[in-house]
């Protein structure tokens, strides 16, 4: 994956290899590896790695002080010479590491897909629940509707999944004229698009018109269908003809409310009725919130709720 940031685009470089995850390791100098995270790099591993960039490679014991490198795909053996390391450019790692996330990505979405293939034809039979984790919407006008709301809406950041590079004028004007705001009252905003997009003059002339914000947009060898997140809810295009998306919002205003009262310590009865909705209809929202943190009993719920952070944001709301 590489990034543009502003008009210009980093050029591709060789591939890395896939981290594996680690903790503190002893180096052949005998000093302790700093522990971090399987995605992370410790001071040391940045300033050898910008040494390898100047010398065109460090030796095996330098490399083996600080395992990260090798590990995030940063040093590479050098086929010429077993004792010595040859750095990788960060786009290409970065690229190499990626490819088998939007490989998940895109069976995850075509598995979507096919899953509303078949279940939505049943939906007029059984009804529709109140509020719905999941919404099927329909029609590209009311797509673009639901997308533009929630653009609108979206306070923390949006990231969006864009397969292929030619996007014709009109369109990147509005995404343009759709991104200026948020920008402005400090959303985040990440793009995803083919490497072929690199070579687009009309999507650098829409980075260049946009204001000063936190924008990236980064590209990448091959991406799914098309995505839009916006804070926690996403809008996945699931038809060839992108006239039918998959709404998905993990926790619904309705279910944040119920949230609320729950950790309040309200039984159902008492939520249903300051909720106006029925026993069943609370105890189901009860159910899909269990199934969305994962809690294994409603005192597990209880602590995943106050945890997770899902109450206090709906009271910063």
């Amino acid at each position: 994956m590489t990034a543009m940031s502003g008009p210009t685009v980093p050029k591709d470089g060789t591939s890395g290899t896939p981290p594996t995850g680690h903790g503190p390791e002893d180096g052949t100098s005998g000093t302790p590896h700093p522990h971090h995270g399987p995605e992370e790099l410790c001071a040391p591993a940045r300033l050898l790695y910008t040494d390898a960039l100047q010398r065109g490679g460090v030796t095996a014991a330098e490399a083996d002080r600080v395992p990260c490198l090798a590990r995030l795909g940063l040093l590479r053996p050098d086929p010429h010479d077993p004792g010595r390391r040859l750095p990788v450019p960060a786009a290409a790692a970065l690229t190499e590491l990626l490819a088998p996330l939007t490989r998940d990505i895109h069976a995850r979405v075509a598995a979507s897909a096919a899953l509303v293939e078949a279940l939505a034809p049943l939906a007029p039979l059984t009804g529709s629940s109140d509020d719905p984790a999941m919404t099927v919407i329909q029609g590209k006008p009311a797509i673009q509707a639901a997308v533009a709301e929630a653009g609108k809406a979206a306070r923390k950041r949006i990231l969006t999944l864009h397969p292929g590079s030619k996007r014709p004028d009109v369109m990147l004007e509005q995404a343009r004229q759709s991104a200026i705001e948020p920008l402005r009252r400090g959303v985040s905003m990440r793009h995803l698009y083919q490497h072929s997009a690199r070579y687009n003059m009309n999507l650098k002339q829409y980075v260049d018109r946009l204001p000063q914000g936190d924008l990236q947009i980064r590209t990448m060898e091959q991406t799914a269908e098309r995505m839009f997140v916006f804070d926690r809810s996403a809008y996945i295009s699931i038809s060839p003809e992108r006239d039918v998306a998959l709404c998905v919002a993990p926790v619904t205003a309705v279910q944040h409310s119920i949230a609320r009262l729950l950790a309040a310590g309200h039984v159902d009865d008492d939520i249903a009725r300051r909720m106006g909705i029925s026993v069943r209809t609370c105890r189901s929202h009860i159910a899909r919130l269990m199934q969305t943190l994962g809690a294994t009993s409603r005192t597990h719920l209880g602590a995943l709720l106050i945890g997770s952070g899902i109450v206090e944001a709906h009271r910063r709301d």
